[in-house]
C-alpha cells in the first residue's frame, strides 16, 4: 500500500525548517477574532484538529479554554508538549478516526490542514468523525485555502534559502490536487518531498458539509474575517454547525 505523502513529510525536521518563519502574530490575532465571532464561553471543551507544533491550541489556552490539540505527525506532538499544562493536552491521532469517549463544543481544522487525500471518501471520514465527537449543536471551524484565487495566482517554482539549506519548490494543479514538489541537498544527499491538497472550492465545503449533516451559518475570507469572495480572497473560512 503507498504511503500517505503527509505521513512522512510533516515528520521531517526539514518541514519544521522550510516553514519556521510562519506568523504567529497573525495566527493569535486569527484565533482572537474566532473566539470573539464566536462568543463562547470559558467553559467549552475545544479540539484543535490538525493543530501541528500546537500554536493555534497555545493561543485558545492562553484566552482560558480547556484544549485538546491532536496531530498525525509524532514530531510535531514532540515539539506542542512543551506547552502542555492541565487545560492544555496534545495527542498523536489521525483525523479520520474518532477520539473514544471524548466531546467537544468547538473544533478548529486550521490552516489548510483538510483535503490532504485521494478523494472524497476520506474528507468525509474526516467530517463523520468531527460530527461524532461534536456535542448538540456543537460547531467546526474549517480555515482553507481559497483553492480558486491560489489556481489563478500559482507561482510554478520558487528558490527559498532558510538557514543553510535551499528549498527548490515547484507547483501544479492537475484539474484535482495542487502540487507542491519540494526539492533539497544536505548532509551529502538529495531530497525530494511532495505535498498534495485537494482543490476543494466553496460549492465543494457546501455539499461535503450537507453531506455530512452539518449547516453553514457563516464565510469569510481572511484572518480578518471579512466577508468571502472567490477572486479575491485569500482564504475560505467556514463556521458550520452540527444538525
Amino acid at each position: 500500500m503507498e504511503k500517505e505523502w503527509f505521513t512522512s513529510w510533516f515528520d521531517t525536521s526539514y518541514y519544521h525548517t522550510l516553514y519556521k518563519n510562519r506568523d504567529d502574530s497573525e495566527a493569535e490575532k486569527f484565533v482572537m477574532n474566532l473566539i470573539h465571532h464566536l462568543k463562547l464561553p470559558k467553559t467549552v471543551k475545544v479540539l484543535d484538529l490538525a493543530c501541528g507544533k500546537g500554536r493555534h491550541s497555545v493561543t485558545l489556552n492562553k484566552l482560558g479554554y480547556d484544549v485538546l490539540g491532536v496531530d498525525l505527525s509524532p514530531a510535531s506532538i514532540a515539539s506542542a508538549n512543551q506547552y502542555k499544562n492541565d487545560r492544555l493536552r496534545f495527542a498523536v491521532h489521525d483525523m479520520r478516526e474518532i477520539i473514544e469517549n471524548k466531546s467537544f463544543n468547538v473544533i478548529f481544522n486550521l490552516f489548510t490542514s483538510f483535503g490532504y487525500f485521494n478523494g472524497t471518501k476520506d474528507n468525509k471520514k474526516v467530517l463523520n468523525s468531527i460530527h461524532s465527537m461534536l456535542s448538540n449543536e456543537g460547531v467546526l471551524v474549517i480555515d482553507f485555502m481559497n483553492a480558486k484565487r491560489v489556481i489563478e495566482n500559482l507561482v510554478e517554482t520558487e528558490v527559498k534559502r532558510v538557514d543553510e539549506l535551499v528549498f527548490n519548490i515547484s507547483r501544479r494543479y492537475d484539474g484535482n490536487h495542487i502540487y507542491k514538489e519540494i526539492k533539497f541537498e544536505d548532509i551529502g544527499k538529495s531530497f525530494s518531498y511532495t505535498e498534495r491538497v485537494q482543490a476543494l472550492k466553496k460549492d465543494d465545503f457546501e455539499n461535503l458539509l450537507s453531506a455530512c449533516n452539518f449547516e453553514i451559518l457563516r464565510t469569510f475570507g481572511d484572518f480578518n474575517l471579512s466577508e468571502f469572495n472567490e477572486k479575491d480572497s485569500d482564504r475560505l473560512i467556514i463556521i458550520a454547525q452540527k444538525k
